[in-house]
């Protein structure tokens, strides 16, 4: 294959995505990298749903469980992470499946990412620390004094994005939205691999993502909150605001039941998987929009495209 060319599998929270790139990875020597913001955390397993060791045993995983929880991962790292698992995969001479449901992720492989400089770390620190001793309410404002277009693109409740916005605005002297409309390089290029977006009938994805949470609870992932509270990880740090952490942490805290804890942590997912669609359907309108049923009878459709490249 080229080096622009891959296997894309996108879509909402628990649709069977992984599932369909497990069994394609098997029946084209495939290696599966990982295109979900919260699957890269080693710290919750379980509740992002990454791969078991089991299925990571059958073919080769790349980009899941490799950072700390206690760093902020970006697009930009993972543009540049996934790019070179990419390519060493095809030096390999194994298909690179790509597979997740972080559009922002897919959308820096295949569109490339604005060419930002690099933020000096003090000025990133100070931002960071200033989120947390001051909230994102009080940045917002900020940032609506130093760079209005970029504040009324970001919620008041944002400050990860907030953050990100004031520290290219010092260090740059320009509005990130100035930034974004410079085009990036894409790396893998979607006229050239096959790209697919998995979607379940709403009905499907509700019993999915109910069914899936409470085999979650049954695996432990209440044991796995546990553990990441006692890190004492700042609330500002993405791996906290993963799906189900909250409403477990309210449970552990004694101020909600089992039931309840279980219920909220669904009805988030619903909504984030709700979300999750109207995105892709606004921005991936090019890829093949297929069924969870469907996933099978596009496996050989697929492996006569790899011979094609081969």
């Amino acid at each position: 294959m080229t080096n622009t060319a891959a296997i894309l599998i996108a879509g909402p929270t628990a649709s069977g995505k992984s599932a369909f790139a497990l069994r394609l990875a098997e029946a084209v020597g495939g290696t599966i990298i990982n295109a979900d913001a919260m699957q890269v955390y080693r710290e919750l397993r379980v509740l992002t749903a990454r791969p078991s060791v089991s299925d990571e045993s059958r073919v080769p995983h790349r980009l899941y469980g490799h950072v700390p929880g206690r760093e902020a991962y970006s697009a930009a790292r993972y543009a540049a992470e996934a790019a070179q698992a990419i390519g060493e995969t095809q030096r390999e001479g194994r298909v690179p499946i790509v597979v997740g449901g972080t559009g922002l992720y897919f959308k820096a492989l295949t569109e490339g990412l604005s060419p930002i400089p690099q933020i000096p770390p003090d000025i990133r620190m100070r931002w960071r620390q200033a989120a947390v001793e001051q909230g994102a309410a009080v940045l917002h404002a900020v940032l609506q004094e130093r760079d209005p277009v970029m504040a009324a693109r970001l919620r008041p409740t944002d400050p990860q994005r907030i953050v990100r916005a004031l520290e290219v605005q010092e260090a740059t002297g320009r509005s990130l939205a100035e930034w974004q409309e410079i085009p990036g390089e894409p790396f893998v290029r979607v006229e050239e691999s096959r790209a697919f977006v998995v979607a379940p009938s709403r009905e499907e994805m509700r019993a999915r993502i109910d069914a899936r949470f409470d085999d979650m609870l049954a695996q432990g992932a209440l044991d796995e909150v546990r553990a990441l509270m006692q890190l004492e990880i700042g609330d500002d740090l993405p791996v906290m605001r993963a799906l189900g952490v909250k409403p477990l942490r309210d449970l552990l805290g004694g101020g909600t039941g089992l039931e309840e804890a279980a219920e909220r942590s669904k009805a988030e997912t619903r909504q984030y998987a709700k979300r999750q669609v109207t995105w892709l359907k606004s921005n991936m309108i090019s890829w093949r929009w297929i069924n969870t049923q469907e996933t099978k009878s596009f496996e050989r459709e697929i492996c006569d495209f790899i011979n094609s490249k081969a």
